[in-house]
């Protein structure tokens, strides 16, 4: 972890859309990094290898969930003949083959490396667990630095419920040294479940979803986004770009 910097800033409500925020809190899959598509391919291929499909809907229901949760899902609603911990080993092991190469998303790296420059506080709230999360950062180790902490959801044993519950954002506020309000908290997401998980927390939500996700599963969002070079810090009272 970097060294933390004190915040020598101050949020301005005149020039901002939204209700100010001074904390920012990152889901990694799918807002940071491009995995989702890969997660896709392993349930898939898991399920594949017991003859079975992997539609969409189930899919939905899985997005943002924690790694023993997506096991159980996965087992129940696609029927497969194996117990959620055996699902889990075979999404760990082939995890770790297959994400070490997923590239960012656009605007992801600008906008991290933005909000520390500016002594934002800024965090990491996952659903993944350690060792999915080491593999999937091992290229970009310095930009993971930036955060003051990391909270992972599958690993975490303060998280009792993940995604849509609040538990995970909530935790990752309380670790800030200033413990900020929730309603002080703004949080960037792309799945559905996630979304709920940051209303829930009494937070505002940035949602920059997949762009095949039906429209009515964005529309609690506080924000929708096509990416995150389209963001405007500002609109929150946050620092803007320099450039």
């Amino acid at each position: 972890m970097g060294l933390w910097r004190g915040i020598r800033w101050t949020a301005s409500a005149a020039t901002t859309r939204f209700r100010p925020v001074s904390h920012v809190l990152f889901d990694m899959d799918g807002v940071i990094i491009d995995t989702e598509h890969i997660y896709e391919k392993i349930v898939a291929t898991i399920a594949n290898k017991y003859g079975k499909s992997y539609p969409r809907d189930v899919r939905l229901q899985i997005m943002g969930t924690t790694e023993q949760r997506t096991s159980e899902i996965a087992c129940k609603e696609l029927k497969l003949p194996i117990t959620p911990q055996q699902f889990h080993i075979q999404m760990k092991e082939l995890g770790n083959q297959m994400l070490r190469d997923a590239p960012l998303m656009k605007g992801s790296k600008r906008l991290i490396e933005h909000l520390y420059a500016s002594n934002v506080p800024i965090a990491l709230a996952t659903s993944s667990g350690k060792e999915s999360v080491e593999a999937k950062t091992l290229n970009y180790l310095k930009l993971f630095d930036s955060f003051h902490h990391k909270v992972m959801g599958s690993s975490d044993s303060e998280v009792k419920f993940g995604k849509p519950h609040p538990d995970i954002f909530l935790i990752c506020a309380s670790r800030f040294p200033e413990n900020p309000n929730p309603e002080n908290c703004l949080v960037f997401e792309d799945a559905p479940n996630g979304v709920e998980a940051a209303l829930a927390a009494g937070m505002q939500v940035v949602m920059v979803p997949d762009p095949t996700l039906e429209k009515s599963l964005t529309k609690r969002a506080t924000l929708l986004l096509n990416t995150l070079e389209e963001f405007k810090p500002e609109e929150f009272g946050l620092p803007p770009f320099k450039s």
